[in-house]
């Protein structure tokens, strides 16, 4: 099985090996997993405004993938930006959110969950896709760690110490009994499991969750339905 990480490019050639070696690592055998980075677009997503800038540059890294024989295609920021075009245009691949991944993973674990998102810039833009997941009764709470996406890995330990507060916050506060990163330099940061640890309930990786789902669906042979997502049709017709 071939899975492709469609997203910006870290600014370190070692950190686009890291992740892929990451990824990698949490795949099942058999897969072989590509990063395929956009050219065009922002280098990191904290607002709607470089949710759209990103999603032509993922887009055409999309029609590629899938004209190369990928099985599927996981979109490579967690607010899942541009992911209902992807599907459009993908027929053959399937494409996965890591957002609408984590959030259904949180939903089976408990009864309510908390996003920890990056910045208060994306709290609405988090609520909206938790609602376009259908999830909307499962969410206790949105909370933002407000380091920049591009320092989350400076201090690691200091990110892991926000994190937990936030965390403790939400499950006193909020009742929650599940989290999920909601951002993926936070999932490559590996975070979650020490985070599980000290706060005592499941949180979610969407790096791992978007991977595990897209093994198991393409796995069965499941694609993003084409009656929900048509082709566009002036590509469909040529005109």
């Amino acid at each position: 099985m071939k899975i492709a990480y469609v997203g910006a490019a870290p600014k370190s050639p070692g950190e686009v090996e890291r992740r892929r070696n990451l990824l990698q690592k949490w795949a099942a055998p058999g897969t072989t997993i590509e990063m395929a980075y956009a050219k065009e677009g922002p280098a990191s997503i904290e607002s709607m405004y470089e949710e759209y800038l990103a999603i032509s540059g993922y887009a055409k890294n999309m029609v590629r993938l899938e004209s190369e024989g990928f099985d599927a295609a996981i979109v490579g920021c967690a607010g899942d930006p541009g992911i209902d075009a992807y599907r459009e245009l993908c027929t053959n691949m399937l494409v996965v959110g890591p957002g609408m991944s984590s959030f259904h993973a949180a939903a089976l674990l408990g009864r309510k969950f908390t996003l920890l998102t990056v910045a208060d810039s994306m709290i609405v833009s988090s609520y909206e896709l938790i609602h376009k997941s259908g999830l909307a009764s499962k969410v206790a709470s949105v909370r933002a760690v407000n380091i920049p996406v591009l320092e989350l890995a400076l201090n690691r330990e200091e990110t892991l110490e926000k994190l937990v507060g936030i965390g403790r916050e939400a499950i006193d506060r909020d009742f929650a009994d599940v989290l999920v990163l909601g951002c993926m330099s936070m999932a490559f940061l590996q975070v979650a499991e020490e985070m599980q640890k000290l706060l005592g309930i499941p949180v979610i990786n969407p790096a791992k969750a978007a991977l595990k789902l897209a093994e198991s669906l393409a796995s069965c042979g499941w694609k993003q339905s084409k009656a929900a997502s048509y082709v566009p049709p002036k590509l469909s017709t040529g005109k």
